[in-house]
């Protein structure tokens, strides 16, 4: 799809990538592009330097102009404004990095790609990339054709491999081989609201405009309700995930409230990810808890049981192993044999900021889970280590329940708080279940030195929040590579 002409403004640069994919996309596809950020130069050096080839760009920072909304052809807004936004009112379309990779997918002669999304409130990261993963070592074995490609809520826009999933079939046609060419296969991670952006969002059939093969909801729990204000108004957008699907199509969602209404509701087929085993004739999956249990599976209904991920896995927690059961559903229902499934989740090593194993220093092994933004997933990282953990935790609220958080302090070695408001509510807690903890710091070093005080031999020193990172970081990744800097150069 070419823009020649066309007023485009990017509403949000940002430092994640998706506004500056965007950016980058429409700029070298011919637009005449406006970036505007409320933050300055200096805040969003890193995105501007990539921008620096360009000479059709123009650049209003530190601010917005009302008039800038008005001209434009087309906004391409950041996930996190708002659509409320009253710039955003005086917009004649409003698209997304997403929007404009689908639409251009869809409308792009000679475009095989198989489309499978993820989302959910937890696990979805690592579902998706155990998903993309194994789609890789398919393509490595010669068991699938075309390539495989990540991206998404992930910090990888779809926008930055959109050409390369279009530019092969041109290829394969001129060499005469598109008829054995097999489907690329694209994995997205979407967000509340990269999925809240597609609503409405139609293709030239009238048909919406998100299609998944598979649709993934992995497990619901509250979150950003400081933006939607109630569990209703952000489930009403993961719903979007399975909007467009029909009986050619899959959705996979858990065993539980939430997940139950997902699979009523879908017009696709269903598979069920539960933790207990499943009555005959219902497809999924399931996983009991306990150390180093294998989780079986049934395609369909009427289909044999199948082990789908071994007992043993790099992945260390039961949450963790359940996003690879997750992961391995509907990898199943595209066809690929359970033991290989099974054999390359087992070799899955897991993502970065995700209870990542990062460093070791006098028996003691330190993990970086900045990811874990809500209390119930920095719970769950405490019950995947054998008790002996130093726990750095806290930071800013976001109308959370601390309560299973502080149960999960009455855990650990030694509790040790972030600065926020979120600590604020947990100290309450703690203070009321009489668990003694260290801080809050406002000081990462003086967190970091506290946290190696505490730990012996033989322990783990984890940073898993369940809060937000706002305040004394720019956003939980660049929470978790700080964490990992001042670990590693601190010296006792």
């Amino acid at each position: 799809m070419r823009y020649s002409g066309m007023k485009a403004l990017i509403m949000g640069l940002g430092l994640h990538g998706g506004g500056l994919a965007s950016a980058r996309y429409l700029a070298a596809h011919g637009a005449d592009l406006t970036v505007t950020d409320l933050r300055d130069e200096k805040t969003l050096a890193p995105s501007l330097e990539r921008l620096q080839g360009f000479r059709n760009i123009r650049y209003v920072l530190g601010g917005h102009e009302t008039v800038d909304f008005e001209n434009a052809d087309m906004v391409i807004k950041n996930p996190g404004v708002c659509p409320d936004s009253p710039y955003l009112q005086k917009a004649r379309r409003i698209e997304t990095d997403i929007s404009l990779f689908l639409e251009n997918l869809a409308n792009r002669d000679g475009a095989n790609v198989r489309l499978t999304v993820v989302t959910g409130s937890k696990g979805k990261s690592g579902t998706a990339s155990a998903i993309h993963w194994v789609l890789q070592k398919a393509r490595e074995r010669h068991l699938l054709e075309g390539s495989a490609f990540l991206g998404g809520n992930i910090t990888v826009s779809p926008l930055t491999f959109l050409d390369a999933l279009c530019g092969r079939r041109g290829r394969d046609a001129a060499a005469g081989t598109a008829a054995a060419a097999g489907p690329d296969d694209v994995v997205l991670e979407l967000s509340s609201w990269q999925l809240g952006d597609l609503k409405g969002k139609t293709g030239s059939d009238g048909a919406p405009l998100l299609k998944p093969r598979a649709a993934v909801i992995t497990a619901i729990l509250p979150d950003h309700l400081d933006w939607y204000g109630s569990m209703e108004a952000y489930i009403a957008d993961k719903r979007i995930a399975y909007h467009g699907q029909d009986d050619r199509d899959v959705t996979v969602a858990y065993d539980d409230s939430w997940g139950r209404g997902f699979l009523s509701e879908t017009h696709a087929r269903t598979l069920v990810c539960a933790e207990r085993p499943l009555p005959d004739g219902v497809a999924g999956g399931w996983l009991l808890k306990g150390k180093d249990t294998p989780a079986f599976a049934r395609r369909t209904s009427d289909a044999s049981i199948v082990e789908i991920v071994g007992g043993t896995t790099l992945a260390l927690g039961f949450h963790q192993k359940k996003n690879l059961l997750t992961a391995g559903l509907p990898l199943l229902d595209l066809g690929l044999p359970a033991s290989f499934i099974a054999e390359s989740l087992a070799a899955f090593p897991g993502i970065e900021h995700r209870l990542e194993y990062f460093f070791e220093k006098g028996g003691v092994r330190f993990y970086n889970d900045t990811a874990a933004t809500i209390p119930e997933a920095a719970a769950a990282a405490v019950d995947a280590f054998d008790g002996n953990l130093v726990l750095l935790t806290g930071g800013t609220d976001k109308r959370l329940d601390f309560t299973p958080l502080a149960r999960a302090c009455a855990k650990v070695r030694k509790a040790v708080l972030l600065a926020g408001t979120g600590s604020v509510k947990l100290q309450s807690l703690l203070d009321a279940a009489r668990i003694p903890y260290s801080g809050p710091f406002d000081d990462l070093d003086k967190a970091v030195a506290v946290c190696f005080a505490a730990a012996k031999p033989g322990d783990a020193v984890a940073l898993s929040p369940g809060c937000a990172s706002f305040g004394m970081f720019q956003n939980e990744f660049d929470r978790g590579r700080k964490w990992k800097e001042a670990v590693k150069r601190y010296q006792s």
